[in-house]
C-alpha cells in the first residue's frame, strides 16, 4: 500500500483525490520548509512537494521513496543527482500554469509601463496628486517586446501582447535549432541584438548555473527599457538590476521571483517605486492552484498504476538504470 507525503499546502481538490484513492495513505504537512516534512520522509513511498528544498541529506533518509512529484514545472530546489543515484523518479506537471504565468507577465508589463505604484501613491497621499502631470506613464501599444524563452508561456504572452498592438520578437536558441513555430513572433538569433531592439523584455526561461541577464546584458538594453521576470530568481542578476535601475538604464521592472524568497526587508529592490513586485505568485491563481494540485497527485497515482506519461518524468534515465 503506497504511502504519500504531501509537503506544502495543497488545494483541497488534490487532498480529496488522495483521500478517495483506494489503497493510498498519506501524511500532510502544510508548512513550506524542508525541516517540517523531513522527519516523515522515511516511511514515504511518494513525495508531493511544493517549492521547498529537497536536499541530498533528506533523500538519503527516504528509505522507501520511489517517486517525487513536483507541484509545478521547475525543480531547481530538488537535488536531482541524489534521486538519479537511487533511481527515484522526479515528475512535473504538464501544461497547467502557462496561461496564469503569461497573464501575470502581461500584468507586470502594464503595471510597470503605467508606473502603477506611483499612481496609487498619488491617490493615497494627496500631496503627490500632481505626479499625474509629469507624464511618466507610458503606452505599450506600438512598443517592441522581446520574449526571452519562447515555450508555452512565451507564446501565450506573445498572443496577449499582440492584442495590445505590440511588435514582438523572441529569443530561444533551442527553438532556432529545432525549428521555429510557424505564425509566431519573429525570432532573433543573438540575445544582445534583441535586447538593444526592445522597449520591454520579458524573461521566461529556466534557471541555469549563471544569470542569463547580468550587467552586460542590461547595458545592452535600450536606455529606460522595462524588464519583467516571471521565471526564476537567479535568471536576472539582482545586484546588476539594482545598479541599472539606479542609473536609469532600466526605467522600470516587474519581478515575481527573487534570489532569496522572501527577499530581506532591506533588499534594495524594495525601495524602487518604479518596480512592481509580487510574491512568486504568477502560477498561483485560484484556477491554476487547483489544476496543479490535481496534476501532481495524479502523477503519483499514475506512477504506481504504471500509466504515467513518460514526458512528465524528468529523469527517465535513472528509472531505466534502476530497472
Amino acid at each position: 500500500m503506497p504511502h504519500v507525503l504531501v509537503a506544502g499546502k495543497l488545494h483541497p481538490a488534490g487532498v480529496s483525490m488522495l483521500r478517495s484513492a483506494p489503497g493510498i495513505t498519506f501524511d500532510y504537512v502544510e508548512e513550506v520548509s524542508e525541516s517540517s516534512y523531513a522527519p516523515l520522509i522515511g516511511k514515504a513511498d511518494a513525495l508531493v512537494i511544493r517549492t521547498q528544498p529537497l536536499s541530498a541529506e533528506t533523500v538519503a533518509n527516504a528509505d522507501c521513496l520511489k517517486v517525487v512529484s513536483r507541484h509545478g514545472v521547475g525543480y531547481d530546489a530538488v537535488h536531482l543527482p541524489s534521486l538519479d543515484m537511487r533511481g527515484i523518479a522526479l515528475t512535473i506537471v504538464g501544461d497547467v500554469n502557462s496561461i496564469s504565468v503569461a497573464e501575470h507577465a502581461m500584468m507586470l508589463i502594464l503595471a510597470a509601463s503605467k508606473r502603477a505604484l506611483r499612481g496609487d501613491r498619488a491617490v493615497r497621499e494627496s500631496a503627490h496628486w500632481g505626479w499625474r502631470n509629469l507624464l511618466q506613464a507610458e503606452e505599450i501599444s506600438g512598443k517592441r517586446l522581446l520574449i526571452v524563452g519562447y515555450g508555452r508561456i512565451g507564446r501565450h504572452l506573445a498572443r496577449m501582447a499582440s492584442a495590445f498592438g505590440m511588435t514582438i520578437q523572441a529569443f530561444d536558441p533551442y527553438l532556432l535549432q529545432q525549428g521555429w513555430p510557424e505564425g509566431s513572433a519573429e525570432p532573433v538569433a543573438a540575445l544582445a541584438d534583441g535586447l538593444a531592439w526592445a522597449d520591454i523584455v520579458s524573461v521566461n526561461v529556466p534557471k541555469a548555473d549563471q544569470p542569463l541577464i547580468g550587467a552586460v546584458e542590461l547595458a545592452a538594453m535600450s536606455p529606460g527599457a522595462i524588464l519583467v521576470n516571471t521565471a526564476r530568481g537567479g535568471v536576472v542578476e539582482e545586484s546588476a538590476l539594482v545598479d541599472a535601475l539606479r542609473s536609469g538604464q532600466v526605467g522600470a521592472a516587474g519581478l515575481d521571483v527573487f534570489d532569496d524568497e522572501p527577499p530581506a526587508a532591506d533588499h534594495p529592490l524594495l525601495s524602487f517605486d518604479q518596480v512592481i513586485l509580487s510574491p512568486h505568485i504568477a502560477g498561483l491563481t485560484r484556477e491554476c492552484g487547483e489544476r496543479m494540485a490535481i496534476a501532481s497527485v495524479e502523477n503519483v497515482l499514475n506512477f504506481f498504476a504504471g500509466s504515467i506519461d513518460p514526458q512528465l518524468i524528468v529523469n527517465r534515465n535513472a528509472l531505466r538504470a534502476r530497472a
